[in-house]
Order: structure tokens, then C-alpha cells, then sequence
């Protein structure tokens, strides 16, 4: 009798469960009939991939982009190459360097956007945005996203928009002021690059895994001949390199876990490039405005 008073109420629960499953598929099917229409699932693929021949076209139109881009890509890589006294190099496998690669990609939904690597390991496509933030009061000073994955190239364009937004609020550089970067921003170029925007630049050389203990400051002076690779790695090894750099992790780090968290701005709504940029300034937009006011910045509106 026991077993079957149990056997009972669990028929009972397994009973009231389907039921309200049931209730919450029917509610979730109107739903969806509301906002997708009676005869259709919302999944359908979009009118011009339904279609056998229309698929056809429209890879067929995705190739032909992609040869163009893949040729003038390469075109312009060359002509950089040859303005520095280099020679190109012919490909191992043999093929033609002007043709797209054969595991080359491009996006249907949004062609601008691109394969990236992510933070947790994962290939995502991505817009890669960019932020300048100043040390005191961590308010973005500079914005931007692009089509690129590496960071090295971007440096040059952000700072020539720094310098644009000092111009338009009347500001100005303190004499002396640091950038601070990691490896991924570390060229020869981009130490130029910020001499010639009046910062000192503090760019980590190389990655060093977490917890690893950093080295000791060197003391043997530096040869002649040493390269801007190596003389950026003794700047930052050295007590007062060391304590610039470790300001980066309090700076722009704790920016972008704010925009993450607070705004999910690193995800993506709009696409092209020229929607992914004006997404990404909004919302560092946002993060400013909620730093001036939090830092009594509304006290500063004048009221008359």
C-alpha cells in the first residue's frame, strides 16, 4: 500500500508537470505566431537562400567579392612591401597569391565583420573596438571598432583621434604623459608613432603567463646597437617601467569589464562596419556620462 500511495502522487507530479509544460508550449507558440506570422517558424531562411538557384547566385556573388577583396588585399601588401625595399614571397603550396586561400571565409549576414579570435579562445565573427582611457578618471578619451583582428596597425588611427578630440574640447597632453599597451601593440612603428604624439610610450614586448613572477630590474647597460624591440624591453623591466606599465591593468582594464557587464557592448546588434563603429562609441558614450555623474559631473551643468 505505501509503494502504491507513491507510485500514485508521483503519477500525480509527473501529471501537473506535462501540463504546465504544455501550458508554457502553447503560450510560447502564440507568441511566436504573433510576432512571426501563423505559417511561418522564424527560422526560415531568408528569401534569397530559399531557393535552390538563388543560393547558387548569391555564393557565386560571395566568391567573386572575395577574390576582389583577397586581390586588392594582397596588391596593397605588396606595394607596402615594395616602398620598404622587400620582396614578396611566393606561397608554400604553390598557390596564386592574388586568389583567395581555399578555407578563405565571408559572411552572408554582414560581410564586413570578420573571423575573430576571442578572449575565451573561440573564433567569433567580431568587430574589433578600440578605446584610449585616461589614467585618472578612466573616461574614454578615444573610440573606435574595425574590420581588423590585430591591435598593431589600429594604434596610429586612435591616436590620431585622440589628438582630434583634445583639439575640439580645447585640452591638451600633460608634458611627459604615458601610453601604455600590451605586446599585441608592440611595433617599431608604433613606439614612432607615439613619440610623434608626444607620449612616452611603455609597450609590453611579450606575453607573460599569470602568476609568473616578473623578472629582476637588469643592470648591465644596454650595446650600442641595440634594437627599439630591446630598448623597449629594458624600459619596461626596469623599477619605474615596471610601475607605469602595472598602471594599465587598473586603467583600461577595469573599462572594458564595465562595458562588458554593465552594457554587453561588446555584443553586436547592427551590422556593417559604419553601424558596428556608431554601436561601439554609443556605448562608450554611456560609460563616460555614467562616470561624469557618478564623479558629481552634473554639478558642472550650468543651471542658468
Amino acid at each position: 500500500m505505501p509503494k502504491a500511495e507513491q507510485l500514485e502522487a508521483e503519477i500525480a507530479e509527473l501529471q501537473a508537470r506535462m501540463v504546465a509544460l504544455l501550458a508554457e508550449s502553447e503560450a510560447l507558440d502564440a507568441a511566436e505566431d504573433v510576432l512571426h506570422g501563423p505559417d511561418r517558424r522564424g527560422d526560415e531562411l531568408p528569401g534569397e537562400l530559399a531557393r535552390r538557384e538563388t543560393r547558387l547566385a548569391k555564393i557565386r556573388e560571395a566568391m567573386a567579392a572575395l577574390e576582389v577583396q583577397t586581390r586588392e588585399a594582397e596588391t596593397e601588401r605588396r606595394a607596402l612591401m615594395a616602398a620598404d625595399g622587400k620582396k614578396p614571397r611566393a606561397p608554400r603550396d604553390g598557390r596564386d597569391p592574388f586568389a583567395p586561400k581555399p578555407k578563405a571565409q565571408r559572411n552572408f549576414t554582414d560581410p564586413d565583420s570578420k573571423i575573430m579570435k576571442t578572449a575565451d579562445g573561440a573564433f567569433q565573427q567580431c568587430f574589433n573596438g578600440q578605446a584610449i582611457v585616461d589614467s585618472a578618471t578612466q573616461v574614454i578619451v578615444a573610440a573606435d571598432a574595425f574590420e581588423m583582428a590585430a591591435d598593431g596597425p589600429l594604434l596610429d588611427a586612435m591616436l590620431d583621434q585622440l589628438h582630434e578630440n583634445l583639439a575640439a574640447t580645447g585640452a591638451a597632453l600633460e608634458p611627459g604623459a604615458a601610453l601604455i599597451a600590451d605586446a599585441g601593440y608592440f611595433s617599431e612603428d608604433n613606439v614612432q608613432t607615439a613619440a610623434d604624439h608626444g607620449l612616452d610610450a611603455h609597450i609590453a614586448t611579450g606575453r607573460v603567463k599569470h602568476g609568473e613572477p616578473p623578472e629582476p630590474a637588469p643592470d648591465d647597460p644596454l650595446p650600442d646597437d641595440a634594437t627599439p624591440k630591446q630598448k623597449m624591453a629594458r624600459k619596461t623591466k626596469t623599477e619605474p617601467g615596471r610601475a607605469v606599465y602595472a598602471r594599465r591593468k587598473a586603467i583600461v582594464e577595469p573599462v572594458f569589464g564595465q562595458l562588458d557587464s554593465t552594457q554587453d557592448a561588446r555584443r553586436m546588434l547592427l551590422r556593417a562596419t559604419s553601424a558596428a563603429r556608431a554601436q561601439w562609441q554609443f556605448g562608450c558614450t554611456i560609460h563616460n556620462l555614467l562616470k561624469l555623474h557618478r564623479n558629481g559631473g552634473h554639478a558642472l551643468i550650468p543651471t542658468g
